[in-house]
C-alpha cells in the first residue's frame, strides 16, 4: 500500500548533529509534497521552536508538536489540543521540586511567556543555547508555581543524563497520578528531556489521532525517529522507519533502518520507502 502520510521527528532525525537541514532531506521533503503525500513534523519542540525548521523546508507540513500535546498547521489553525491539568502540573512541580533548577513550564500562547522558569541555569551549553534561540518567549516566575494560572501544555525537564534519569524514575513512579511521561535522550552529549504530558498525549497517540482524521490507515502512514520518545509513532506506523543513530532500545523491534542523521538518512528512506510503494514492517 503506498505511504500517504510521512511523520518526521526533528532532532537527531531530520536535522544533523550539528542541528542543521541537509539539502538531501529538504529535497526528499519536497519532492513527497509534490507528488501528494503529506508530511507531519512530529516533534518535542514547540510550536515557535519547530517552525524555523518548517521554514527551512518550504513545503506545505503539519505540526504534531510539543510530544503530541497539539497539533497545527503552518498556518497557525490548531486541529487538536491536550493540555495538562494545572491541579496536576502542581503535582508534578511538587515531586520534581529537586530538580528545580532544570524545570520549566510550557504555555499554549503566541509570543512572550510560552516557557516560564524559576532559574535560569547557565551552567549547560545547550540549555543556554536554548536561551538565547527562544529569549522572546521566556519568561521567569518565583515560586514556579505562581506561573499556574491556567492550564499548560506541558511541564519540561532538562539536564545531564543522570540527574534526568532520577527524576524521571520518580515521575514514572507517579503516572498514576494522571499524566504522560516522554523521555529524549543523547548520551553522546550528556543531555535529557523529560516532558510531562497530559495523559492522552504521545507522538504516536496524536498520529493515529490526524491519520484517523484525515482517513488514512496505519498502513498508509510512514514514520521516522531516533529516540525513545518516538517509539510509539513507530509502533502506529505501518511502515517504521528508525535511524542508524538511534537508541539502541528501538533497534529491538525489528524495524527497517535507514541511514544516520549525518548521511541523509531521512532522504535516503523517504526515497526508499515513501516515494515507491513498500510492503508493511511487522
Amino acid at each position: 500500500m503506498a505511504v500517504k502520510l510521512i511523520a518526521l521527528d526533528i532532532d537527531g532525525t531530520l536535522l544533523d548533529s550539528r542541528w542543521t537541514l541537509p539539502e538531501a532531506n529538504r529535497a526528499a521533503i519536497t519532492e513527497a509534497t509534490r507528488r501528494g503525500i503529506e508530511v507531519a513534523l512530529v516533534t518535542g519542540r514547540r510550536y515557535d521552536f519547530a517552525m524555523p525548521i518548517a521554514t527551512q523546508l518550504g513545503a506545505p507540513l503539519t505540526m504534531i508538536v510539543s510530544n503530541g500535546a497539539l497539533i497545527r498547521t503552518q498556518d497557525g489553525q490548531t486541529h487538536l489540543r491536550h493540555l495538562l491539568p494545572r491541579e496536576t502540573a502542581l503535582r508534578v512541580l511538587e515531586i520534581t521540586r529537586p530538580w528545580r533548577d532544570s524545570t520549566a513550564v510550557i504555555f499554549d500562547r503566541s509570543g512572550e511567556n510560552q516557557v516560564i522558569l524559576e532559574v535560569f541555569a547557565t551552567d549547560d551549553p545547550i540549555r543556554s543555547a536554548y536561551y538565547a534561540r527562544n529569549k522572546e518567549f521566556l519568561g521567569q516566575a518565583v515560586p514556579l508555581e505562581s506561573c499556574l494560572t491556567e492550564d499548560p501544555l506541558q511541564v519540561m525537564l532538562s539536564g545531564k543524563v543522570e540527574p534526568m534519569r532520577e527524576a524521571e524514575a520518580v515521575l514514572r513512579g507517579a503516572q498514576g497520578e494522571n499524566f504522560k511521561v516522554a523521555a529524549t535522550v543523547y548520551e553522546s552529549r550528556d543531555f535529557s528531556m523529560i516532558d510531562v504530558l497530559h495523559p492522552r498525549c504521545s507522538k504516536g497517540a496524536a498520529l493515529a489521532e490526524w491519520a484517523n482524521l484525515r482517513g488514512l490507515t496505519r498502513e498508509e502512514v510512514m514514520a521516522i525517529g531516533d529516540n525513545h520518545n518516538d517509539l510509539e509513532m513507530l509502533s502506529f506506523a505501518g511502515v517504521p522507519v528508525v535511524m542508524g543513530n538511534c537508541v539502541p532500545e528501538l533497534r529491538n523491534f525489528g524495524w527497517h533502518e535507514t541511514a544516520s542523521n549525518d548521511h541523509n538518512g531521512v532522504a535516503a528512506a523517504i526515497e526508499l520507502f515513501a516515494l515507491r510503494e513498500v510492503a508493511p514492517c511487522g
